[in-house]
């Protein structure tokens, strides 16, 4: 099943300081650009750290280097959409600059970025369900079950053979670009889940 990466999201061509950028210059990047925080690169444009607006807040009069937040949260271009939205929120970041395989910067995204995959069109959340996960992950026929997806709420309906089938439907389901949340009115033929009763122990003569 296809995921939206974070290379399709990213803007290139970041804006960035030195260590040894001063606590003005920092401030003017962010005014001149419209952005609320810098990763900090060292020679080779590895990622040491970030400099966002509440470092320049707090302190005055520093280099990046000693305002930045470090070591810095940094994601690849290949990993997921999903999987970035899941690191930005565990780890408490407004923006994550995206690193190449030697941890080069190559770009950066930020939690508006991400937000977008949100908005993709219900007909084209639908149509990823129904091709991704219904005929190529499941197998399942087309009339199987039923899709509607109402702002990115995708409701699936329908009676299939196997409880374990219903669950990972579902499953999937959630894990595709744009949905929002799943609402799960599956019915199935056998619960295939269900413990089965232990054989009754035969009786001592």
């Amino acid at each position: 099943m296809k995921h939206m990466k974070v290379g399709g999201l990213m803007t290139d061509g970041v804006v960035s300081a030195l260590r040894a950028t001063s606590f003005r210059d920092v401030v003017k990047m962010l005014a001149e650009n419209d952005i609320s925080g810098v990763p900090v690169v060292d020679g080779d444009d590895r990622v040491v750290g970030v400099v966002s607006e509440s470092d320049l807040l707090a302190r005055h009069d520093l280099t990046a280097g000693e305002l930045m937040t470090s070591p810095a949260v940094t994601v690849h271009a290949e990993e997921t959409v999903a999987d970035a939205a899941r690191l930005m929120v565990r780890r408490g970041v407004e923006r994550l600059p995206v690193v190449d395989e030697e941890e080069r910067l190559v770009g950066i995204v930020t939690r508006r970025d991400l937000l977008c995959v949100y908005l993709r069109p219900d007909a084209e959340v639908r149509r990823r369900i129904r091709e991704d996960v219904l005929a190529g992950a499941m197998e399942l026929s087309g009339d199987a079950v039923d899709v509607h997806v109402l702002d990115g709420v995708a409701t699936l309906s329908g009676r299939i053979r196997r409880r374990s089938q219903a669950l990972v439907l579902v499953e999937l389901a959630e894990r595709v670009d744009g949905v929002v949340a799943v609402v799960d009115r599956l019915s199935f033929q056998e619960d295939d889940r269900r413990p089965a009763s232990p054989s009754r122990a035969p009786l001592s003569r």
